[in-house]
């Protein structure tokens, strides 16, 4: 199912959580909307559900539209951030729920809730209840219960954010192969920019109601469309220092690196921690060395400009010595420092 979003707004008044979002989900894609809190995702995804009505625009499902279909009959499976099992049902009961209500036939039914049991793997915990359950298993339950419909489209709004560290690694891979083995067109609401690179074959950043960049999680990263994608993908995240470019060049401390010759006046460089290696290009001097196991972050200064980089963990680093560095096939973004506009073109990648 492809699931096309054209003009969507949606205005509460005094604010607009979604503003003319144009975007299309292709059919049997696992597609992440990334952001920070506020930023829109959720709202769109409860329009694209049919909970949240647009102030404005449509919602085509392959190419129906489907802006005034009730909920309930859009096709879709929902998955919630607190999972909304019935305390009071057993995990049989649970996923049975949906085809009880639709009144398809106990036999039908009893089928293809132990079909999705199995798949998300809770076939040995049936007759349990939500609260013998731990928040892994309560997730595998919802999403059982959000696939026994048969969905067209699979909606999940922050799913994993109540889980722990393990349980969240271990619950994303989940999420993955159990849209690889259904091919169910998927949206997967998410803040956390590593679950949406890991397990996204597509992710749509947005700001502020606004479409930010859409390309699949490696492209995102290596090539940002603005400032604020840039800042937002990666951990630690980009280092942005404000440079001069004058005459194809610009400064660092007492290194020079080219630029594109169009790109003139003050303008913010971007260098990720991980672009810094040991080199011979700019000396700095080191102000503080966190360790982290393989890697150690280093803080430092640049053009008056605090900076991180990380380096492996095998080279002796201490506060308050010189430390010689170079950057990684001189990959420095250049962002226009009042509107965050990328203004160098692409880096060839080896």
């Amino acid at each position: 199912m492809q699931v096309q979003l054209v003009d969507l707004v949606k205005d509460f008044g005094q604010t607009v959580a979604v503003d003319h979002v144009n975007l299309t989900i292709k059919d049997g894609a696992l597609t992440g909307l990334l952001g920070p809190s506020g930023c829109g995702k959720s709202t769109t995804l409860y329009m694209i559900s049919g909970l949240e009505q647009p102030t404005s625009g449509k919602i085509l499902f392959d190419g129906e539209d489907v802006t005034e279909v009730p909920a309930e009959e859009r096709g879709i499976g929902l998955v919630f951030q607190n999972y909304a099992l019935y305390p009071h049902m057993t995990v049989q009961q649970n996923i049975m729920f949906p085809l009880v209500n639709a009144k398809v036939k106990k036999e039908e039914a009893l089928a293809r809730c132990m079909e999705m049991a199995k798949l998300v793997k809770v076939d040995d915990l049936l007759k349990r209840k939500p609260s013998q359950l731990s928040g892994g298993q309560q997730q595998r339950v919802a999403i059982a219960r959000a696939l026994v419909k048969q969905p067209k489209v699979l909606l999940l709004d922050e799913p994993l954010s109540n889980l722990d560290a393990r349980l969240r690694l271990e619950m994303r891979e989940e999420i993955r192969r159990i849209q690889k083995e259904t091919g169910v067109t998927t949206i997967f609401v998410t803040h956390d920019q590593e679950e949406a690179m890991s397990i996204t074959d597509e992710i749509v950043l947005m700001k502020k109601g606004v479409i930010q960049q859409q390309c699949f999680p490696q492209r995102m990263y290596l090539e940002p469309a603005n400032q604020f994608v840039a800042g937002f993908l990666g951990n630690p995240p980009m280092n942005f220092v404000e440079v001069q470019a004058e005459q194809g060049m610009i400064r660092l401390n007492e290194a020079q690196y080219p630029v594109q010759e169009d790109i003139s006046g003050t303008v913010l460089a971007g260098i990720r921690p991980e672009s810094f290696t040991l080199g011979e290009e700019l000396t700095v001097l080191v102000e503080s060395v966190e360790i982290r196991g393989r890697d150690q972050l280093i803080t430092f200064t640049l053009n008056a400009t605090p900076v991180h980089a990380l380096i492996d963990s095998v080279h002796l680093v201490k506060a308050g010595a010189p430390l010689s560095l170079a950057i990684k096939g001189k990959r420095i973004y250049l962002f226009d420092k009042e509107s965050g506009r990328r203004l160098n073109k692409e880096f060839k990648y080896e």
